[in-house]
């Protein structure tokens, strides 16, 4: 059989539309004032205490019941400015709704990640809602931060609230970093992440420098000398290798490229194959499977080197790949890439398991078939752009509790930053700190 068969336009304009439309609609006034009501609010809430942010979450729940939208919307995004698209991103069922105390005698939490989209999404849709936040008075002090992702949009935002002057730098032709470029089209349907993007640069005080890359455009040197400090949110722009022979084939291709040009295209433009194998067990491989299966895919099949307890994408993530077609196959790693005439035509693995705590080969090995595969088995940190300079731990940069580098007037948080968990919202936190550090640091007054 031959399975050269990557293409677009595999599906039909209505088919397009109804895939990649909005995967969890959003709750109606209706239903979101309901659902308030099944919270306790809770004194020393532990949803509160499982948020990364802090959100204050019985405080803006008993907003929307008393139907005060705008209140609600003030709470969230006072602890945290990116609180829409954590409200659909984050695994809130591992995070606050996990902690709700209605798991004590119920098995459904109060649904607070669909009641803080509810209340974030309400405000932003109000043309004539006054702003939530305004500047302090000019401190006359200047920030460089590098990489407008979640980290660095929270400390532009924290730094520009507090009076601060800041120009925020990225290597893309437009805003927003992971929630841009490296999640499901379905996930920020609407061209969300811009309309939140909007809306925190309304406050004022941060301008954008797109397309200019660090190490490239730009050097750490030059932004010292230049402004008072730099805050670096730079991700993790690396991706892992497979560790074996990577023939330069069409179809074997990066997942976060493929996500990429997903969100960057319209869909029916995107090219997918017949048969697809995604390599790896985490979001960004689910956010492919998925996705590839949604483009029409006929067969699509998640492999894992490890058991399903490995796998790093949540439970939830889990079923909604398999829901929508995606084979989850465990216990398997790549052996090699199979090719034939100059095309893809599949990958073989060898069969795993652990054997005194480790991943041995059990001795078999099976072939799978595709004419596109995908490689999503993690990203690392990238420490040229930011010069030797600066010290690094596991790989990526080391902070101080202050999120503090180990160059002077430098701060760093999210991914890029040692000892996180790679979560959107814990970003948003880091970049929520630095933003207070740096204004303690440049002006001698603790804020908030």
């Amino acid at each position: 059989m031959d399975l050269a068969d990557l293409k677009s336009g595999r599906l039909g304009a209505d088919d397009y539309a109804r895939n990649f439309a909005d995967g969890h609609p959003p709750l109606n006034r209706t239903q979101a004032l309901i659902e308030a009501e099944r919270c306790y609010y809770c004194y020393d809430a532990p949803c509160q205490t499982a948020c990364p942010t802090g959100i204050d979450i019985p405080s803006f729940i008993q907003r929307i019941a008393q139907d005060n939208v705008r209140g609600a919307a003030e709470s969230i995004l006072t602890a945290n400015p990116l609180g829409g698209m954590c409200a659909r991103v984050c695994p809130t069922e591992v995070l606050c709704e996990q902690a709700c105390v209605r798991n004590a005698n119920e098995s459904k939490p109060v649904e607070i990640g669909l009641l803080q989209r509810f209340a974030v999404e309400g405000h932003f849709a109000n043309p004539g809602a006054k702003p939530l936040f305004t500047r302090s008075a000019a401190t006359g002090k200047r920030i460089a931060v590098v990489g407008a992702g979640p980290a660095g949009l929270a400390a532009a935002h924290g730094l520009a609230r507090r009076g601060h002057d800041v120009t925020l730098f990225d290597a893309n032709p437009k805003l927003g970093g992971l929630n841009e470029y490296g999640l499901a089209t379905y996930k920020v349907a609407g061209g969300f992440a811009q309309k939140e993007i909007d809306w925190l640069l309304s406050i004022g005080g941060i301008s954008p420098k797109l397309n200019s890359r660090l190490g490239r455009d730009i050097s750490l040197d030059g932004l010292l000398a230049e402004y008072d400090a730099v805050f670096l949110g730079l991700g993790l722009s690396g991706v892992n290798a497979l560790g074996i022979a990577e023939p330069q084939l069409r179809g074997l291709r990066d997942a976060v490229d493929f996500i990429a040009e997903l969100r960057q295209s319209a869909p029916e433009i995107v090219a997918v194959g017949r048969k697809v194998v995604v390599i790896g067990g985490g979001m960004t491989a689910v956010d492919a499977a998925a996705q590839s299966k949604l483009l029409g895919a006929e067969q699509v099949t998640m492999v894992y080197r490890r058991g399903p307890d490995g796998l790093s994408a949540s439970e939830y993530e889990q079923h909604w790949a398999q829901t929508h077609g995606v084979t989850l196959r465990c216990w398997a790693r790549p052996l090699s890439v199979e090719a034939s005439g100059g095309m893809l035509r599949g990958m073989r693995f060898a069969a795993t398991k652990l054997e005194g705590g480790k991943l041995v080969d059990t001795g078999e090995q099976f072939f799978l078939e595709a004419d596109m595969v995908l490689r999503a088995i993690g990203q690392t940190y990238e420490a040229a752009p930011a010069g030797a300079a600066i010290e690094l731990q596991g790989g990526r940069i080391k902070t101080d509790e202050q999120f503090r580098t180990s160059l002077t007037r430098v701060w760093a948080g999210g991914d890029c930053r040692y000892g996180g968990r790679d979560l959107t919202v814990e970003a948003v936190e880091h970049g929520k700190r630095a933003a207070a550090s740096i204004h303690a640091e440049l002006t001698g007054v603790a804020h908030g």
